[in-house]
């Protein structure tokens, strides 16, 4: 009796004190993400490079050349006329520079595209990726770069390993957001598309995705407005930790 006593005490005692076995952790809300490479990494991480061949120019030439290589996928994709998203690139580059009658001989444009090839990941990219991988969520891009840029880019910051797909919207000769696009999600993970949040860094493809029927969080970093088109993402926030406590359930 006595002992029975004391082990009750023991188990108040822990309970009171945090002792006692926690809670099991929530199951994730989705069961992958998909992400737009720009959530991942970080967009103006080429205006040193540009900077350097254009000084005083960086931010503004920047601006309008990835302006230009999505606007280059939108008429592509509505002309039927698909191209390598780093082919894309150089010619976005080309026109940026003939705009801004600025010269781009050989080896400054192999410099400036090099930039899109070693990009910087956001501060807070490999953390979340960690927290996700580790809570059971398949991870994924679905995004138009190109094989190669999603390749080189994530083995650089040493995050391949991350990803159970580093998947380009290439594989079926689309760009977001083109519905077809957006279906690579679901076809490739074998999961519903509501099984999948869609992590979109534009406003344009936060309304893509949303329209195509994802979950959708818009990772806004730049904290731009909504578009106007009637279409609003699930979820807004600045960084990964909006996204991370909309999927897990904490920050």
């Amino acid at each position: 009796m006595k002992f029975v006593k004391i082990a009750l005490l023991f188990l108040v005692f822990a309970a009171s004190s945090g002792l006692a076995r926690a809670e099991p952790p929530t199951a994730p809300r989705y069961k992958a993400v998909a992400f737009d490479f720009f959530v991942l990494f970080d967009a103006n991480s080429v205006v040193p490079a540009v900077e350097a061949a254009y000084p005083g120019k960086g931010a503004e030439f920047t601006k309008l050349w990835r302006a230009k290589q999505f606007e280059y996928c939108f008429l592509r994709s509505l002309t039927g006329r698909h191209a390598d998203f780093f082919e894309v690139t150089g010619d976005a580059l080309a026109f940026a520079a003939q705009a801004m009658k600025l010269d781009l001989p050989p080896e400054k444009r192999e410099r400036l595209m090099t930039a899109y090839l070693t990009l910087a990941p956001w501060p807070d990219t490999l953390d979340a990726l960690r927290r996700l991988k580790a809570a059971g969520v398949r991870i994924v891009t679905l995004a138009n770069f190109s094989g190669r840029m999603l390749q080189a880019n994530a083995e650089r910051a040493g995050l391949a390993g991350y990803f159970e797909e580093l998947l380009s919207t290439e594989v079926n000769k689309t760009f977001k957001p083109d519905p077809a696009a957006y279906a690579l999600g679901p076809q490739r993970l074998k999961l519903a598309k509501e099984e999948i949040l869609f992590a979109a860094f534009g406003g344009w493809d936060a309304y893509g995705a949303k329209a195509f029927g994802y979950p959708t969080i818009w990772v806004n970093r730049f904290g731009l407005p909504a578009e106007k088109l009637g279409v609003t993402p699930d979820a807004v926030a600045p960084d990964m930790k909006g996204l991370l406590e909309l999927v897990l359930g904490r920050s």
